[in-house]
């Protein structure tokens, strides 16, 4: 009888010696949003107190009006008080503000923690303080200044497209031939 209940196991669908084995690896190629998640959870977790699945949905969760110019920064949990397990206390979220929109957030705080909490499925965030800083990145332009064409620039792409029947197919390789002038130094 015992040999049968360890072949059985005990009703998760899974043997005693499957479950001695532990868990079963995943062959074959895993997309690598899952591969940095498992390396970057542990380091989020200890340094900001959250995971990586809050900042991917942070668009989602904060709407179109404020995903673009606010991000989590991090979770602040209180400190455990003594030895009460079932003690839970919220945690505060950290949220880098861009100063425009500070009074938007402040005003839609309490919807935002409804939203933070439903993510989590539990009432993790009890507050929100804002940290005033510059969310949005910008990058510099790199590409070539784009230099003016000259009468003579255009007059030798009229005389490359003249012969081209197609009113269509001349127009498309004007603006080509006029950009590729333009991006040309000389």
């Amino acid at each position: 009888m015992q040999d049968l209940l360890r072949e059985i196991g005990n009703g998760d669908g899974m043997s005693e010696t499957e479950r001695e084995a532990g868990p079963k690896r995943r062959r074959g190629v895993r997309p690598l949003a899952d591969v940095v998640s498992e390396l970057m959870d542990p380091i989020l977790r200890r340094k900001a107190g959250m995971t990586t699945g809050l900042v991917a949905a942070w668009a989602d969760i904060a709407g179109p009006r404020l995903s673009d110019a606010t991000r989590p920064e991090k979770l602040v949990w209180p400190p455990q008080r003594g030895e009460a397990v079932d003690h839970f206390e919220p945690a505060t979220l950290v949220l880098a503000c861009e100063a425009a929109a500070a009074l938007r957030v402040q005003h839609q705080s309490s919807e935002l923690i409804a939203r933070v909490n439903a993510f989590f499925g539990y009432p993790a965030v009890a507050r929100i303080k804002l940290v005033q800083k510059p969310v949005t990145t910008h990058r510099p332009d790199k590409r070539p200044p784009l230099r003016e064409l000259t009468a003579d620039d255009h007059r030798r792409v009229e005389a490359m497209v003249a012969r081209i029947e197609d009113p269509g197919l001349r127009a498309a390789l004007t603006a080509f031939a006029e950009a590729s002038l333009q991006r040309s130094r000389n």
